[in-house]
């Protein structure tokens, strides 16, 4: 079975970006239209993992093959910024989840406690800002799965996540980050021989499930950044006059490319030292981080 774990909607708010978050949301993606496409491209399952909101669900709760999911944007102890995917939770397990977020170590006794799947996303990305040493040891040591193949990260990115998922024994998860349609089920996470929701998951937890797809590109950025684009100039008409910046996007993307080989190139020998026989060379950066 295949599923795409890592996708988004309408109701993952508005754009980050400044100046832009007025007017321009997260994703212009509707539930219903994301659900028949990831169907079409052959997802056996279906969740949305919408930025701390679980919206979607009212238009997808009666599908049979729907799970609800969430993307939860929380701090670390060491106050940096992190996206947590939580899968198959239900609409009190939401509430308390945001009534955690500002804590990671209440938000991570919870999730424990009501033993659901959670993972690290794309961290080998600037994404969320800024990165450390000790972000690190707490993705090895309170995470169970790391989000191993992202549809929107670059390829080295991928690479570097997949080796630390590898080395620190993580289960994998893939999914395409897709904020525009045209990236809606370019990664996915597949588990062989599961026959239902149940078996999946139950799967992935046991680390039988493989992250699959292609990972993102400059090309692929720009042309999401211009649907998105179009997309709120059609929510919107009175924002029509931004069309004429545009021929902005491939610079601005270029500029985000150069960032996130500059972040990955940081941090993947700082955290993933050259192997020698199999064995880590050096002393590995995580290490034991209590709860």
């Amino acid at each position: 079975m295949k599923c795409d774990m890592h996708v988004h909607t309408i109701h993952s708010g508005m754009c980050t970006i400044p100046g832009m978050s007025r007017f321009c949301r997260e994703s212009y993606n509707h539930p219903e239209a994301l659900y028949e496409s990831l169907k079409s491209q052959g997802m056996d399952l279906v969740t949305v993992t919408d930025h701390d909101s679980i919206d979607a669900v009212e238009a997808l709760r009666s599908r049979p093959d729907f799970f609800l999911s969430e993307e939860v944007t929380c701090h670390l102890p060491g106050g940096t910024e992190i996206h947590v995917g939580v899968y198959d939770l239900n609409d009190r397990q939401h509430i308390e989840i945001q009534r955690r977020a500002s804590d990671f170590l209440s938000l991570h006794a919870y999730l424990n406690e009501q033993e659901l799947l959670y993972s690290a996303n794309h961290i080998f990305s600037g994404l969320t800002g800024r990165r450390s040493a000790e972000d690190f040891r707490w993705f090895e040591n309170a995470f169970p799965a790391i989000e191993a193949r992202n549809g929107c990260m670059l390829e080295r990115s991928n690479r570097a996540a997949a080796d630390f998922t590898r080395r620190t024994g993580k289960v994998p998860i893939g999914g395409s980050d897709a904020h525009a349609m045209k990236s809606v089920g370019s990664c996915w996470t597949e588990v062989k021989d599961a026959r239902d929701k149940q078996e999946f998951l139950a799967g992935v937890r046991l680390g039988l499930g493989e992250a699959r797809g292609a990972s993102g590109s400059f090309w692929k950025l720009t042309r999401d950044v211009l649907w998105i684009g179009c997309q709120m100039i059609r929510e919107r008409p009175a924002t029509l006059p931004m069309i004429f910046l545009s021929p902005a996007a491939p610079v601005i993307t270029l500029v985000n490319y150069i960032l996130e080989v500059r972040f990955v190139n940081k941090w993947t020998p700082r955290v993933l030292p050259p192997l020698c026989d199999g064995q880590l060379i050096a002393e590995p950066v995580v290490e034991e981080v209590a709860a």
